[in-house]
Formats: C-alpha cells, sequence, structure tokens
C-alpha cells in the first residue's frame, strides 16, 4: 500500500489552484492561434488576439487571466493500492484551496448556499469527484469553473426514439441559447448516457480533455467533429460579436445507459478555459 501524506495533496492543490488560474494549457493556446487563422470576421479576429494577449500577461506577472476564478472542481483517480494519510483527504484538498486562492490572489466566489448568499471567504468547499482506478496511483485533476459558461449548462432526458439527431439539435440549440453569455469561442462538453447525473459528470469531465483532442472512439470522434462544424456555423463568434469560431473544441463523452433512456447533458466552458493536473 502506497501512502501519500495529506500535506502533499494540499500542496500540489495549491499548486494547482495558482497555476490553472494564471497559465492557460498549452493546447487551449494552440486552439486560440488556429482560431485566430481560421476566423473571418475582423471583429472576431481581434477578440482572439486580445485573448491571447491576455494569457501572456497573466502569465508573466502570474494574475488571474479571468476575474472569475470559479469553482474549483477536482478530479481524483485514486489507485486501490494507495491511501492518504496524516489527514482526511477533503479536508487536505480544501485547505490547498484556501492557500492557493489567498496566495495566488485569486477571487473568492463560492457562497454558503443558493439561499444563504454569506460568501465563505476562502472558496472552499472544493468540488470533487472520486474515482477509484487500479493500482497505487494518485492523480489530480483540476477545473476552474466559471459561473458564466456554467450557467448556460443544459441537460435533457430524450428517448431512444428521438435518438442521435435529437441529442445533436439539443447540443446546438444550447449553443444557440448561450449566445454571448458563455463568453466564446467556448469549450463543449458533452454527456451521454447513465442516469441523470452521469450525463452531467461526464460532460464537465470532457472539458479536461486537452483542447481538441478526439474521443479515442472513431465514430465519437466523427460526432465531435460534425457537432463543431454545425456550431461554428451558427455565427455567433468570438465574445458574440458574429463570425465562424463559436467553439473551439466539442469533446463527447459516452458511458452505457438504460433501455429506456438517452440522457444528454451539455457543459460549457468559456474562452478563459483553465484546467490542470499533476500526479503525486
Amino acid at each position: 500500500m502506497r501512502e501519500i501524506q495529506a500535506g502533499r495533496v494540499s500542496a500540489a492543490v495549491r499548486d494547482l489552484c495558482i497555476e490553472a488560474n494564471t497559465k492557460l494549457p498549452e493546447s487551449h493556446l494552440a486552439a486560440l492561434r488556429r482560431a485566430l487563422d481560421d476566423e473571418e470576421s475582423p471583429l472576431g479576429r481581434e477578440v482572439i488576439e486580445r485573448l491571447l494577449q491576455n494569457a501572456d500577461v497573466a502569465s508573466e506577472r502570474c494574475i488571474a487571466f479571468c476575474q472569475d476564478t470559479g469553482y474549483a472542481v477536482f478530479f481524483v483517480e485514486m489507485g486501490s493500492e494507495a491511501r492518504v494519510t496524516g489527514g482526511e483527504l477533503g479536508e487536505a484538498i480544501d485547505e490547498g484551496v484556501r492557500r492557493g486562492y489567498d496566495e495566488g490572489y485569486l477571487r473568492k466566489s463560492i457562497v454558503r448556499s443558493p439561499i444563504d448568499r454569506t460568501n465563505t471567504g476562502d472558496n472552499t468547499p472544493a468540488v470533487v469527484y472520486h474515482e477509484p482506478v487500479p493500482g497505487d496511483g494518485f492523480k489530480l485533476t483540476m477545473l476552474v469553473k466559471g459561473a458564466g459558461c456554467d450557467n448556460m449548462s443544459a441537460l435533457k432526458m430524450l428517448t431512444p426514439a428521438e435518438g442521435v439527431e435529437a441529442m445533436k439539435d439539443f447540443v446546438v440549440e444550447t449553443i444557440e441559447r448561450a449566445g454571448p453569455n458563455a463568453s466564446p469561442p467556448v469549450t463543449v462538453g458533452v454527456g451521454m448516457g447513465g442516469p441523470f447525473e452521469k450525463a452531467a459528470l461526464l460532460a464537465k469531465k470532457a472539458l479536461t480533455r486537452p483542447s481538441g483532442e478526439p474521443n479515442p472512439n472513431p465514430e465519437l470522434a466523427e460526432l465531435e467533429e460534425e457537432l463543431l462544424g454545425r456550431i461554428n456555423a451558427t455565427g455567433i463568434g468570438p465574445a458574440g460579436y458574429g463570425g465562424t469560431q463559436t467553439a473551439l473544441a466539442v469533446h463527447v463523452e459516452s458511458f452505457p445507459t438504460h433501455i429506456a433512456a438517452f440522457p444528454v447533458a451539455v457543459n460549457l466552458d468559456c474562452h478563459s478555459h483553465r484546467t490542470g493536473s499533476v500526479q503525486l
């Protein structure tokens, strides 16, 4: 059994909070550069140019790329032969978030509840999803999730009779309803299958995949490409000013489901696509 000290987890989370908020992933920067080359609208190109400039400044000065430093969402892949010692895993992650958001001068955005709007003061509690895996590995993946794009997400319980075409229409309609409110160019996570809550979780985790990396399943990769083309044909464009680059990537994840079900969820991430991971 491999032991991982809770203090190591807190330190890793602290670093992830700061790095994810100040340094956009290279895969996302590359997607923005491709979008700049492909954008046909002069105003749309100017928006993307400003985003790339902003990314440079944020990285050089170690300041937040976006003022909305969001929910601290973590996907934890922990092997059955690994365990955290010297503290509880959830508490270790929250301690890392406290330190990261304080030391990184990141905005604290979390309130106690939808009714009690008192700010918790340190951006905790973190949102943590556990995924058991074989072996003794331990991987933390962070997604910084702003509210503007998350508010534009949606889920629909389709029937098998409605099928794939209805799923495609729902994804595109969700983007059209979002318009400029999700701060495009967006990254689109799509989750299909499972019961109600699994589809939403799949859609969110899909956003942690490197920008534009196709699903290894050829059928899903083809679906991603088709959806990206349809979304970019809406003409919403960067920042909603019109153009050909409404989305940078569509990531689809699928999971077994019930014979009577076809759930689909769409989780959007704005131009400020912030994610990172570390293995301990």
